[in-house]
């Protein structure tokens, strides 16, 4: 990330597709080849986990942080690959929704994935033979497609289950592992299918000269696979109840801050086994990403450690974890790591001290630029450095238009046209902004695709705190116009980011 480029943020469930939700196939190769044509560099995505009702679709809350999430498999590539057939798809236009629908698509994509898996077994050798391959590789997924079953026969929480299940005795695994072979067996394949269309997505990009830039949220929810198999990792009492919780005191975001309600890391534990935990799950990002952004990066330097049962997040406190150590320990597993830090926030001398030593890459927000501290505000374009990632917005904040619309103080919109020497409308924010970014020091710039559309604030991704309408936006069909590709292209052109 030495060089001047840019990129847009798109998660995949935001592609158009004909099956209420955005997927692996035939759109997400077609906006590969817009931004391509467009000049740039990255497509960044959200967590590419499983998501559930429970917890609005979150892709910042998942059953597992290795598998994929299933809703993202394309019915058209199915096809393509032999899994299903034409006929086995159902019409199109009752799925075409404007925003994702997530019941209705994942009725859809369970009754076609039993439908693979029912022909599966009459594949050709050499896919076998390369499902097989993947299932030794993948070295998290049986316990994970057997927790995943579990959690269909004794509810989410694991907790509740019967005692030899929850504590995982060898026995009683083994029993239910015979009892439940043949849904153990469809998971591992969904989850096959799943990967081999994401590798080839990727590879796809690549080609293109597009590389990805993954997401990795660095807490779990209790309900996950990975705290299932291992809770000895995890700050839990006897019963499996966290004895405190992830979140972040008061910030931009909330006056009561975030009660994320994660377990917390045992670090003392994970430090003495060599972190070998955390170079498992890194070198499986690796696999599937270019880059990866660590969300909430400060908490592996210090937590926000919230006692379990609190309402809000206020009554924290933040406690050291062992960074040095494990980025040390990384390093020397896995080289180099390509790591962007998720520096936002309250951002401290030690976090500082961890990013400059590894020279990760922080990141910068305009939105955040123009406020009470302008202009001395590290996020205006002048006090940017080269080392970092400068954008318009992430999918927590509001879009540029919406912004300026709803959120924008008077203040804010007056420094804003200071900074830029004329006035600033709702109709022309956007590429003000994307203009800053791209003109920035910063050696990359990223833009969420709904500031590039100009779009109000009814296409935000996410409303951190919100329990309602998040993670639904879909980009129209239309959208991916040559226009829209070629004005991207010239402004990358003209500040140096199409090398």
């Amino acid at each position: 990330m030495t060089i001047r480029t840019s990129g847009i943020l798109l998660h995949p469930t935001s592609l158009p597709s004909p099956y209420g939700i955005g997927d692996l196939g035939p759109s997400a190769r077609k906006f590969t080849d817009f931004l391509a044509r467009a000049g740039q560099h990255y497509w960044q995505v959200l967590p590419l986990t499983p998501t559930r009702n429970e917890y609005g679709y979150s892709p910042y809350h998942s059953v597992s942080s290795f598998a994929g999430n299933l809703l993202l498999i394309s019915p058209e590539q199915l096809v393509s690959d032999g899994f299903i057939r034409p006929a086995d798809l159902p019409s199109p236009s009752r799925l075409g929704t404007a925003r994702v629908a997530f019941a209705a698509a994942s009725r859809l994509k369970s009754t076609l994935l039993d439908i693979a898996c029912r022909r599966f077994a009459a594949m050709d050798i050499a896919c076998r033979m390369e499902y097989e391959r993947f299932c030794e590789r993948e070295h998290w997924l049986d316990d994970c497609a057997l927790y995943v079953c579990l959690r269909k026969r004794h509810g989410p929480d694991w907790r509740k289950w019967p005692r030899p299940l929850r504590n995982r005795h060898k026995r009683s695994l083994s029993v239910v592992r015979r009892e439940l072979s043949g849904e153990i067996e469809k998971y591992r394949i969904k989850q096959f299918l799943f990967f081999n269309q994401w590798q080839s997505l990727k590879s796809y990009c690549n080609r293109q000269g597009i590389r990805i830039i993954g997401d990795l949220p660095i807490f779990l929810p209790l309900d996950c696979a990975e705290v299932w198999t291992r809770p000895d990792l995890f700050d839990l009492d006897r019963d499996g109840n966290p004895l405190a919780v992830s979140g972040v005191p008061p910030d931009y975001f909330s006056r009561t801050g975030q009660l994320w309600g994660h377990p917390l890391y045992r670090w003392d534990r994970m430090e003495k086994n060599g972190f070998q935990w955390w170079i498992d799950r890194l070198a499986h990002q690796l696999r599937l990403f270019d880059l990866i952004r660590i969300d909430h990066f400060r908490g592996l330097v210090a937590f926000w450690k919230v006692p379990a049962g609190q309402a809000t997040a206020v009554d924290g406190q933040w406690v050291k974890a062992p960074a040095m150590a494990l980025f040390k320990a990384l390093i020397r597993q896995l080289g180099q790591l390509p790591v962007i830090a998720e520096d936002l926030g309250t951002i401290t001398a030690d976090v500082r001290e961890i990013i400059d030593r590894f020279g990760f890459p922080g990141m910068r927000v305009l939105q955040f630029a123009f406020g009470d501290d302008f202009p001395r505000s590290a996020f205006l374009p002048h006090h940017h450095v080269r080392n970092c990632i400068v954008y318009t917005g992430t999918h927590d904040n509001n879009t540029l238009r919406g912004w300026f619309t709803n959120e924008a103080t008077s203040l804010v919109k007056k420094n804003l046209q200071a900074y830029l020497g004329r006035k600033i409308t709702a109709e022309t924010v956007h590429l003000e902004m994307i203009r800053l970014a791209l003109m920035s020091t910063a050696d990359t710039a990223v833009v969420p695709m709904q500031d590039v559309l100009g779009l109000g604030a009814s296409a935000r991704m996410n409303h951190p705190g919100g329990k309602r309408h998040n993670w639904c936006w879909r980009m129209n069909a239309d959208a991916l116009t040559v226009r829209t590709a070629d004005r991207l292209l010239r402004m990358a052109q003209t500040y140096g980011r199409t090398s």
